[in-house]
């Protein structure tokens, strides 16, 4: 429902809180006027983008938690613990800090509703039409950082390269069985020969001090190859049985048909295998589909974006937007990066990706839980 809707089925005592917050002047007693009062103030677009410009960081991150999402409403508990998530310092957190607080403005701002009906009263839900404001506010705060240049003169593109890649992973396979580490781990030479056959070569990792959080593989494979590793055996295309590696019965029907994945099938597993540690990614690949439809120095916006980005343990805010968020974009065919020599490294949406990622949507508990010790 739009917001029109929502003051419609609100009672008058909450309808007053709303319009005392905006200073409207008007019949107190009635709920037309009210309502009147309050969508045409809500409705000038200096007084919208002013209070969305004065918002907190934290409020901005509890926001733009909500604002991609396709459901309908969220109960008291989810709001709590999005609130809590938008904290990234919790010794910054004053003593009486409660995130019930930062709901209550929200509501008393027009901008959360509880629902109106015996099933729906303890739910809340967020104006329609308001949604798309808050992401053009939003937006036009982030454009605003933003450095826009023409097409670079070198680039990388590897649309489609992905999925090229996992069929060579898996014909290689129909070949041959692999034999397995005790930790069903590939040995170095079989994982250098796979390496090779790809499209974009890789590697192998070396001895560092931590890699956890990106996959159930990412511990002991490089980075886009652990992610091709996971994403053919979540989907029961591989085996791991005995210390051997081998194609599963729907493995071998996808190589003997000469099946490719879905591109848009591998961006949704990307996003539920990632969004552990990174919970807003869904929303961040929104954003940036928003932002570089042409070409922008990254640079500009990891400047914007960077804020919303929650830290991962030994991974900072900008080492997860460039590494595990363009670089893994670029693999999956979603963005192109490029180099300028004055400018530096840039990025674009492809039309490709741009078409997926608006295309695609994983609900927020539809996601992989990678234990840390994935053994």
């Amino acid at each position: 429902m739009n917001l029109a809707d929502m003051l419609s089925y609100a009672d008058i005592h909450e309808l007053s809180r709303i319009a005392g917050n905006y200073n409207c002047k008007c019949d107190g007693h009635s709920k037309n006027e009210l309502i009147q009062s309050i969508l045409s103030i809500v409705g000038r677009r200096e007084i919208f983008e002013g209070q969305v410009d004065e918002l907190s960081i934290e409020d901005v991150r509890f926001l733009n938690s909500l604002l991609f999402e396709k459901r309908d409403s969220f109960s008291l508990e989810e709001l709590v613990a999005r609130v809590q998530q938008s904290r990234f310092n919790k010794e910054d957190a004053s003593p009486d800090w409660n995130p019930r607080d930062v709901i209550a403005r929200f509501k008393q701002r027009g901008w959360l509703f509880s629902g109106y009906s015996h099933q729906t009263r303890y739910l809340f839900q967020v104006p329609l039409d308001l949604k798309r404001r808050f992401i053009a506010a939003l937006g036009k705060q982030f454009q605003q950082k933003l450095e826009s240049m023409d097409e670079p003169t070198v680039y990388r593109d590897e649309q489609k390269l992905m999925v090229d890649d996992i069929w060579s992973f898996l014909h290689y396979l129909r070949g041959q069985e692999i034999m397995l580490t005790s930790e069903n781990v590939m040995y170095k030479r079989s994982l250098q020969q796979i390496l090779e056959r790809l499209a974009v070569m890789e590697e192998p990792v070396g001895k560092t001090a931590w890699r956890f959080g990106y996959g159930r593989m990412f511990r002991d494979y490089p980075n886009r190859f652990s992610f091709i590793y996971d994403y053919c055996y979540y989907n029961d295309l591989i085996s791991e049985h005995n210390q051997v590696l081998a194609l599963t019965d729907k493995g071998i029907a996808r190589v003997d048909g000469e099946m490719k994945e879905d591109p848009a099938s591998v961006y949704r597993f990307w996003l539920r295998l990632y969004k552990g540690p990174i919970p807003n990614l869904q929303s961040l690949v929104h954003w940036l589909n928003l932002l570089a439809k042409g070409w922008v120095t990254v640079d500009s916006t990891r400047e914007a974006l960077v804020q919303l980005i929650r830290p991962f343990y030994y991974d900072t805010s900008e080492s997860i937007f460039e590494q595990r968020v363009l670089q893994m974009m670029m693999h999956l065919g979603l963005l192109r990066i490029g180099e300028d020599a004055q400018r530096g490294t840039v990025i674009q949406i492809t039309r490709l990706g741009s078409g997926i990622i608006e295309g695609t949507y994983v609900p927020d508990d539809e996601k992989i839980v990678i234990p840390f010790d994935k053994r």
